[in-house]
């Protein structure tokens, strides 16, 4: 099955114009069609300039991007993406927003999507766009990507405006997006907690580069807490470790058998990811499926 987003050695440098350095380097990996996968990693990491190369409004310095088996630009028609700043027109009201998504996407328009988005907010038709709170703005923007109808939704901090409820109500419309119209959904998210129970794929970028990626179920099962005496770790790979007095707590993956006195638990989403993102020397993990061309552990 051709990928929602597959890279190849993706790398993008701005230059001295833009403080040098690049922003991705050597980014291989895949996404598959129809999964609700959460892009994390720290401030400066590379996930913003990743979506925006998916979504075409980038040209990578080297390497490829592909969406949905074209070209970015090519795809763009099935494509809905929501930067963090939500570039709306200020001017417009609430309903001449929906109007021009209409008009913008003919044939494909789901209005009574969009304008469920719109009422679950509370947002008053004729308000103009500089009116709204930025909560507000994120539904509408949010209500012009539903309305689309994409095949692949790319969507940049789209819940850092939002209150907790409104967080749930807008990640319940996503996970039911994906699962009746099999929408593909990249969303990038600082919100670590919240995404173990609606994302069923993942990718960690960290330094310009993809450290973990696939399924989330097998990233997690590929790692165990392990908890005992002070000793080498040796053959496992170890992730993280601290010791407490006489006390070794160590996440890591498993090569063959643990021993006896030790004790084992499955990590939390949200303690691997803090894991790896405090150990950024742990070598790479991509399942099969993210693998891409080039890409592996």
């Amino acid at each position: 099955m051709t990928p929602a987003i597959e890279a190849t050695g993706l790398g993008k440098t701005y230059g001295r114009r833009r403080g040098g350095g690049w922003a991705l380097r050597e980014c291989s990996f895949r996404v598959p069609t129809g999964r609700i996968c959460a892009l994390v990693g720290p401030n400066g990491a590379g996930k913003s300039t990743l979506l925006a190369h998916a979504a075409g409004l980038l040209r990578p310095t080297e390497g490829t991007v592909r969406t949905l088996g074209a070209s970015p630009a090519e795809a763009r028609s099935r494509t809905a993406y929501i930067a963090q700043d939500k570039p709306l027109l200020p001017q417009l009201s609430v309903q001449d927003t929906l109007r021009m998504g209409r008009e913008l996407n003919p044939g494909c328009w789901d209005a009574a999507a969009a304008d469920r988005i719109v009422r679950e907010g509370n947002l008053a038709p004729h308000a103009r766009v500089r009116s709204l709170s930025g909560g507000q703005r994120t539904r509408l923007a949010l209500a012009l990507a539903f309305g689309k109808r994409p095949e692949l939704m790319l969507l940049d901090e789209p819940m850092a405006d939002l209150d907790p409820l409104a967080r749930h109500q807008l990640m319940g419309a996503l996970m039911a997006e994906s699962a009746e119209h099999g929408t593909t959904i990249v969303m990038s998210s600082h919100v670590l907690a919240e995404l173990e129970g609606s994302c069923d794929y993942l990718l960690l970028v960290d330094g310009g580069r993809v450290r973990l990626g696939g399924e989330t179920e097998d990233i997690l099962a590929a790692h165990t807490l392990l908890t005992g005496p002070v000793r080498d770790l040796a053959p496992h790979t170890v992730v993280e470790s601290r010791t407490t007095g006489r006390q070794l707590t160590a996440l890591v993956r498993r090569e063959g058998p643990v021993r006896d006195d030790w004790q084992t638990m499955e990590p939390s989403l949200e303690e691997l990811l803090l894991a790896h993102l405090r150990s950024p020397g742990a070598p790479a993990l991509l399942t099969p499926s993210a693998a891409g061309a080039g890409a592996g552990e």
